[in-house]
């Protein structure tokens, strides 16, 4: 009988803040709690409080958990690293392995069981989304194209490429509706296939699904201490961006 363990899952990669208590295993798990915030409140406000009012909630002692899950990255840059410090530093005090979930995958698990592509985006400014491919075989999802940062028109032109239906999610759906509605419908229209957008209740980041997806990892051994934990950013921040700019120009200072 494999054995039962609980998660502390944690989100605050994007808009959305989410912090969720996850027990169970691979084959079967129970989401205990879950408080998802989408609303204009910084994460280092939001994170700690969601976490005391769930551990009260519950009456959950944070020494009986196995492992803090968080989402990695990519992301909001601030969100990230709001969530990472959380991360580090509840695991250096209760000694607990760190396990880090991209968040895209973890976008894409709110839809287990979908017969359909899943194309989760997140916007990246400047044109760029953060995404991946994803499909569920049995009840495994299987990544067709990992977590990326591009622009929108090469997302849908692999989209295409793969004539089958697709689903979207995530805080980029609003910003490029427009374009993927002008483009890629078309083109699926035209060998048979359709896309769609997930509904309000699974279309953003979910610390549940950053907890049950974490499980799994916890089976296959792979966590890390809170000392090595570091987000994965995927690209540079807009500050580095624009000094690796002006040094490739010679404007560097010396």
């Amino acid at each position: 009988m494999e054995t039962s363990k609980k998660i502390l899952a944690l989100d605050s990669s994007g808009l959305v803040a989410s912090v969720a208590v996850v027990e169970g295993n691979s084959t079967y798990s129970n989401l205990l709690a879950e408080y998802t915030v989408n609303y204009k409140k910084t994460h280092s406000q939001t994170l700690l409080p969601m976490l005391d009012e769930i551990a009260n909630m519950t009456e959950l002692d944070l020494t009986t958990i196995d492992a803090i899950a968080i989402a990695a990255g990519p992301g909001s840059f601030t969100g990230l690293r709001i969530g990472s410090a959380t991360a580090k530093g509840l695991g250096l005090a209760l000694k607990k392995p760190l396990i880090s979930i991209p968040t895209v995958d973890a976008l894409a698990y709110n839809l287990y069981g979908t017969d359909r592509l899943i194309c989760p985006i997140m916007d990246a400014r400047r044109n760029q989304v953060y995404t991946g491919i994803y499909e569920f075989r049995g009840n495994t999802m299987e990544v067709l194209e990992p977590q990326m940062a591009v622009d929108i028109e090469v997302i849908a032109e692999k989209l295409c490429e793969r004539q089958q239906d697709v689903i979207f999610l995530g805080d980029g759906v609003p910003v490029f509706k427009d374009k993927l509605c002008n483009g890629l419908m078309d083109k699926l229209h035209d060998c048979g296939k359709e896309f769609y957008f997930a509904p309000a209740h699974v279309n953003k980041q979910r610390a549940g699904a950053v907890g049950a997806l974490a499980l799994r990892y916890l089976e296959e051994g792979k966590t890390e201490t809170a000392e090595e934990h570091q987000p994965e950013y995927l690209r540079m921040a807009q500050a580095e961006r624009e000094r690796a700019e002006k040094l490739a120009k010679g404007e560097g200072t010396c």
